[in-house]
């Protein structure tokens, strides 16, 4: 055993030393830099060797290619009277080194906006001028002096000049009073008016119904707002693979001055197949199969068959999703089902037809209507007079649905933080075995904390509550009730295992 642990100790101790002898070092060390920030920098984007020079004039090449990078960044955080002395050691092996002398650091004075051609008018000007922002005194980087550049151009297109560009500019550094002072130079060109959708595709869509979606009419200014939101709207539908949307160039310019917007879009395969199996201790076994076919109307609609297999939940369905319905940002999904669901409070067997009509009122808010017909038989237990009896109830029910739900998570998929909430309320009557109506109200809000190092830990939570007003215990039937419990519900307990006692 002795024996063991020396030899596993000698292999250890070896491993080591053979990675601190190929771990890599900076090509110079640097002397002259007392500001921590600056040599760190330095250092970061000088060239990484694993091994030392072999002869002086290696290491003299190191230390010049070394003193290349320190100048780049002495310059990009605006110090312009630096001086850089490249030298190597008098040890054996030799080593690079870097004696560096910054200098003061420079400071913003007095930017200014040229133009290059015809000005745009006076509003363009001004706003161009507010998004500048370097402010006297500030340190004279290069890397602001850039973004502010950037600034300019981005602001000049958003107000309509599409093919605003900056010229070079001019930079003059003041070693007398230690100042940058930059002059950018824009050619704003002329401004821009958009006409119609020209549809480069070979696929199945219509290039009317593209044409509808677009957020401007004929001749307004050009906005690349818009642009980008038609691009959006068209990934939104799903039956895509690629979506471009671009301003033709200048050179395409239609005899009425207007500019045409291209799309290109291509078609994702038409029709996919779907199967899926899953086992549950608690619900068991169950298969699922899905047939979907995209914009099969030439309207980026889809189409969806599905056919499950369960203990807990069976059904075959059908749905069509017609997006930016009538109008953009609503989409209309008509759904047809027959199913049965048997679960610990209920066995229901019936048909069904609906329609939901869900519009995005902004990015994280949406709002959905709908109406439903359900014709269904229904076997619970019900209580009367301390007597438990099996009852078989027949019913036509109409639903109403009202529902506005906010999306404040950080994913739709994988929400890591931020919250949701979903509010809703169902007038419903009833008609067969039994006749009444009531509104049944839900809200259920979900909240998610991440903490701890690196923040991967995620603390969620959730919260459902609801009620319903004008139906009493037991008339009200078991499938329309609340219920709670199973695997997103409250986990411990089976599927709607929770609810009312009768």
């Amino acid at each position: 055993m002795v024996r063991k642990r020396f030899a596993l100790g000698v292999t250890t101790a070896a491993l080591l030393a053979a990675g601190h002898a190929v771990a890599a070092e900076p090509a110079a060390s640097i002397t002259g830099v007392e500001d921590r920030a600056l040599r760190e920098a330095i250092q970061r984007a000088m060239t990484e060797t694993k091994a030392p020079p072999r002869s002086r004039s290696e290491a003299r090449r190191r230390a010049r290619d070394a003193g290349d990078d320190a100048v780049a960044v002495l310059r990009s955080e605006g110090y312009y009277a630096y001086v850089v002395e490249p030298d190597v050691s008098e040890a054996d092996p030799p080593r690079a080194i870097l004696k560096i002398t910054p200098g003061p650091a420079f400071v913003i004075a007095d930017p200014k906006l040229a133009w290059s051609g015809a000005a745009p008018d006076e509003g363009v000007v001004k706003r161009a001028e507010s998004v500048i922002r370097l402010t006297p005194g500030a340190p004279g980087r290069s890397a602001d002096v850039l973004a502010a550049e950037g600034r300019v151009v981005s602001q000049v297109q958003q107000l309509g000049y599409a093919d605003a560009a900056a010229e070079p500019r001019e930079v003059v550094v003041d070693h007398a009073d230690h100042t940058v002072r930059p002059t950018f130079r824009i050619a704003a060109g002329d401004l821009t008016h958009i006409d119609g959708i020209q549809v480069v595709t070979q696929g199945r869509s219509n290039p009317a119904w593209v044409q509808h979606l677009a957020p401007w009419k004929s001749g307004d200014v050009y906005e690349p707002d818009d642009i980008a939101e038609l691009e959006r709207r068209l990934r939104d539908t799903g039956v895509y693979d690629t979506v471009s949307v671009s301003l033709a160039p200048k050179d395409q310019v239609l005899p009425d001055g207007l500019r045409p917007v291209i799309v290109t879009l291509s078609d994702r395969k038409a029709r996919t197949v779907e199967l899926a199996a899953s086992y549950s201790s608690t619900d068991g076994p169950s298969a699922d199969a899905r047939w979907i076919h995209y914009n099969r109307f030439r309207r980026a609609d889809t189409t969806t068959l599905t056919a499950r297999l369960g203990r807990v939940d069976s059904r075959l369905e059908a749905e069509l999703a017609l997006p930016h319905w009538r109008r953009n940002q609503q989409t209309l999904k008509l759904n047809t089902a027959i199913f049965r669901e048997d679960t610990d409070a209920y066995v229901e067997t019936g048909a069904h037809i609906g329609a939901d009509l869900t519009r995005r009122l902004r990015t994280t808010v949406y709002r959905t209507y709908g109406v439903s017909l359900d014709l269904a038989q229904v076997e619970s237990l019900t209580t009367v007079n301390g007597v438990t009896t099996d009852v078989e109830q027949n019913f036509a029910t109409f639903t109403l649905l009202g529902a506005q739900a906010w999306d404040q998570s950080d994913s739709v998929l994988d929400p890591t933080r931020g919250w949701r909430l979903d509010v809703r309320g169902e007038p419903t009557a009833i008609t067969g075995d039994l006749t009444m109506a009531f509104l049944k109200l839900q809200a259920q809000t979900t909240a998610y904390l991440p903490f701890g190092q690196r923040r991967r830990t995620v603390l969620a939570g959730r919260f459902k509550a609801g009620q319903i007003l004008g139906g009493t215990m037991p008339d009200v039937p078991a499938s329309n009730r609340c219920y709670a419990g199973g695997g997103g519900s409250v986990r411990g307990n089976y599927y709607q295992a929770i609810g009312q006692r009768i």
